[in-house]
């Protein structure tokens, strides 16, 4: 008999956890005022539920990332120049909540703790992580693979239907980029384009040979689903023809179990270290009242990630364990 999932945190969007080598799981995501970047730690994902919360960033109040403060993540990079290890907390935000060109006006941007343990110490604004792109960007993540640090988020280009596409660079820096930012896929299959034309929320696993990106699509109610790249571990990352997109979506809406709009995941892994977990966002229901984007009821859910014959990710539903 399969299990239902309940809620870990509820009222944290664009969920992210990290399991570090100290033995700990961090956890960050968008807080419903949008106006500060907050950290938790515990020793079990389970115990992330009741774990102190920590106030690491505010927004100013005013300046061009002075509202919408969207999707953090915290990561603990080498910088390739240095080779000094540190905290880095990669996040969007705008200069103000209007609209122009039917989009928000974030762009993205990095701070940086050195102490052993980010909840502490002090945390240093390095500025904008600039892409040479000045457009709507968000949902940065950085992964390291073969000795080379990769920034890897979603932008617009103005010259492409649509809300945003995922490009990838390798990093100068944990807060620079280097060459040209490379496009690996933008929004063209039906579930990917309801209302809104989106690909973001990017995440990376490595996993049987194989390095594989999750992202999430459509508009952020019920129709939010997500969808899956891959390429081989030993292609070249920067060459969009070494990644497959799969043209169906991999998690999406539960009308069963009434768990809607599942996306803007991350990975981890569970207690013994090898079993990967899917760390997501859902709605417990659909009849949101205005722009679902107000609404605070994106809950964190955690669940174990199955895997095919073919060494492939199975998501299945995203409110069932299997």
């Amino acid at each position: 008999m399969s299990e239902l999932v309940n809620v870990l945190i509820p009222q944290r969007a664009d969920p992210y956890i990290y399991k570090h080598t100290d033995g700990y799981y961090y956890f960050t995501a968008s807080v419903p005022q949008y106006d500060r970047i907050e950290l938790r730690r515990a020793k079990t994902i389970a115990e992330l539920a009741t774990a102190e919360t920590v106030d690491v960033w505010h927004k100013p109040d005013t300046g061009p990332y002075s509202e919408l403060v969207w999707a953090p993540e915290l990561h603990y990079n080498v910088n390739p120049q240095t080779g000094d290890a540190a905290w880095y907390v990669y996040f969007a935000a705008a200069p103000s909540r209007e609209i122009k060109f039917d989009l928000f006006q974030h762009r993205m941007y990095c701070i940086r703790n050195a102490n052993a343990n980010p909840l502490e110490g002090e945390w240093e604004f390095k500025g904008q992580v600039d892409t040479g792109i000045d457009t709507f960007c968000l949902d940065a993540t950085t992964f390291t693979h073969k000795g080379v640090l990769y920034y890897l988020w979603a932008q617009k280009d103005n010259a492409i239907k649509g809300n945003s596409n995922l490009y990838i660079a390798p990093m100068k820096t944990p807060w620079e980029i280097s060459g040209e930012p490379v496009l690996l896929t933008k929004p063209e299959f039906d579930w990917e384009t309801i209302i809104f034309w989106v690909n973001e929320g990017p995440s990376v696993l490595k996993r049987n040979g194989k390095v594989f990106i999750s992202y999430s699509a459509s508009a952020t109610d019920e129709n939010y689903a997500m969808g899956l790249l891959w390429a081989d571990e030993n292609a070249d990352l920067l060459d969009p023809t070494s990644w497959t997109k799969s043209q169906e979506p991999v998690l999406q809406t539960c009308f069963e179990h009434k768990i809607y709009g599942p996306g803007h995941n991350s990975f981890t892994y569970a207690e013994d270290g090898d079993t990967v977990m899917l760390v997501y966002h859902a709605r417990t229901y659909t009849e949101i009242i205005g722009d679902p984007l107000w609404n605070p009821d994106r809950h964190t859910f955690v669940k174990p990630l199955r895997w095919d014959d073919q060494g492939m990710p199975v998501f299945g539903r995203p409110s069932l364990i299997d």
